[in-house]
């Protein structure tokens, strides 16, 4: 016999007009989402990124377990150290891992090794998913499916620092062990991206881009 508990299931059924405007207004906001790289020092209020975390924290994950940890790193010194991390790695990729394949598709976002907007944005939030998980009974127990479920919470954060009214960059120097050895975290957690945050810069600029139409991404049969 299970021991899961059930209870009624919170749910508001709109009006099919309603549904339809609520899809279409979301998804105008989310097409003015852009990836970052020039970044205010402006400060964000705590509790802002506290919610937004919560918002992450409600992703679909195997088995319930929430295999994931988010370390938000305000501290100077600390930014500092992991930017000449970062940038350490990157140079080592920019020039001598990355195949020439990859360059040529990187040229059209004029990225490079330079990553100031470690040290500049107000918050770093380094993402990890956790291979193990301890139950409230002491059990240490394996954790399944942790890429895809860390992939979901980082997807909820990054649409909830959007609505927030932020902008954010998804960075993800590799290796990244470097971020364990920085931020003293355990051997079973392993770095997943590490997420930029704040204001953008007055000046910032994003590259001219095009997204792919539905008919290119979806397939109805």
């Amino acid at each position: 016999m299970s021991d899961a508990i059930f209870q009624p299931l919170n749910f508001t059924e709109y009006p099919l007009d309603e549904m339809k405007e609520r899809a279409t207004t979301f998804r105008e906001a989310m097409q003015r989402r852009r990836t970052v790289r020039q970044f205010s020092a402006q400060p964000v209020p705590r509790e802002v990124i506290e919610e937004c975390l919560i918002t992450a924290g409600t992703a679909p994950n195997g088995a319930n377990l929430q295999p994931w940890n988010f370390i938000v790193i305000s501290d100077p010194g600390i930014k500092h150290e992991i930017r000449l991390a970062a940038e350490e790695e990157e140079d080592e990729f920019y020039h001598r891992r990355a195949p020439q394949e990859w360059l040529d598709a990187l040229t059209a976002l004029g990225t490079d090794e330079r990553k100031p907007f470690l040290e500049t944005a107000p918050y770093l939030i380094a993402i990890f998913g956790k291979t193990h998980s301890t139950l409230p009974d002491g059990r240490r127990v394996k954790n399944y499916y942790v890429n895809e479920s860390v992939g979901i919470a980082t997807g909820f954060l990054i649409t909830a620092l959007h609505h927030a009214g932020l902008v954010s960059l998804t960075h993800t120097p590799s290796p990244m062990g470097f971020l364990n050895n920085i931020l003293n975290r355990p051997s079973d957690e392993k770095p997943f991206l590490l997420l930029v945050t704040g204001f953008p810069a007055e000046d910032a600029q994003v590259p001219v881009i095009t997204k792919k139409p539905l008919g290119e991404i979806a397939t109805f049969i």
